[in-house]
């Protein structure tokens, strides 16, 4: 089992150097075939990654559908998938053992999101007599108005504000950058807690541009921002299982309810595939019905 680690350590810098993938992308990737490698082991089945059969990777599947759902399968599946289209882009197979292996159904899930109503109880919920309810505030309207998915969030820069311009350089997935379009009234939250509460932070070494920080100066990490938005949604007693992502779903549908354009929308999102972004088509019977009498000429 030994070369199994040598052909996974030159996947992760394939994954890192040649698709530019991010960190936390390259870790999901490289777990789904550590998953394969230990049930391998705890079998004790000795087989290397070019002479591995599809029969052994059927039955490994079978093993994991007695634990996980269809949407993880379908994730371990694909991150095994490229793993093999890997070996074969460099020459040491000449096909996969997944090649006639099919994912299971699962449906679509629709993203949950919160009203208008909802969103204003939420940041009206945080503690502004404490400093970091001021950076709590400005960390919740950027994800609401921007679309920020968390690790954008946490990892923002100020020299990534270009608020003459009304924009925000975000770096995405495989450290690809957009510019996301910040409102006025986003700027001044984000203004009032870097001027008035990040000022006085004893910032440490790595973090002096970074803009979100903790008490201690440095920056967030993303578990934090999902524990302020749970302890916000019981706090206002929301009913709703909410994370930072709900923000950004909310952000998509209610531009999208306001007529703004799926393309439009793709870009702030930084999708790279309109597909994507068209999971945010979840609209009522009756608001479709307001737009076609509104726009179609038989309406």
């Amino acid at each position: 089992m030994k070369v199994w680690p040598s052909f996974l350590s030159e996947y992760k810098t394939y994954l890192k150097l040649e698709r530019g993938l991010s960190e936390n992308t390259i870790v999901n990737y490289v777990l789904d075939v550590e998953k394969l490698i230990q049930f391998l082991v705890e079998n004790k089945v000795e087989v290397s990654p070019i002479d591995i059969k599809e029969e052994q990777i059927q039955y490994f599947i079978y093993t994991i559908s007695a634990t996980l759902n269809a949407r993880s399968q379908t994730r371990i599946i694909s991150g095994l998938k490229s793993f093999f289209n890997y070996l074969i882009f460099e020459g040491y197979r000449n096909t996969t053992p997944l090649e006639l292996i099919e994912v299971p159904k699962t449906g679509r899930k629709l993203p949950d999101t919160l009203s208008v109503q909802e969103i204003d109880l939420l940041i009206g919920g945080i503690d502004l007599s404490k400093d970091e309810g001021e950076r709590n505030r400005a960390m919740l309207e950027t994800l609401y108005s921007c679309g920020l998915r968390v690790s954008e969030l946490v990892s923002l820069k100020i020299s990534d504000l270009f608020f003459e311009e009304g924009f925000i350089k975000i770096t995405g997935k495989g450290n690809k950058q957009r510019f996301v379009p910040i409102g006025s009234s986003t700027q001044k939250y984000i203004l009032l807690y870097k001027d008035v509460v990040r000022s006085h932070l004893v910032i440490q070494k790595g973090h002096e541009d970074t803009l979100f920080l903790n008490r201690r100066g440095r920056q967030l990490t993303r578990a934090m921002v999902f524990t302020i938005i749970k302890d916000l949604a019981v706090k206002i007693n929301l009913s709703k299982s909410i994370s930072p992502h709900t923000f950004r779903h909310s952000f998509a549908t209610h531009l999208l309810e306001n007529g703004a354009d799926l393309r439009s929308i793709q870009m702030m999102l930084g999708h790279e595939s309109i597909t994507t972004t068209e999971v945010y088509m979840h609209l009522d019977r009756k608001f479709l019905s307001e737009v076609l009498n509104s726009f179609h000429p038989r309406g």
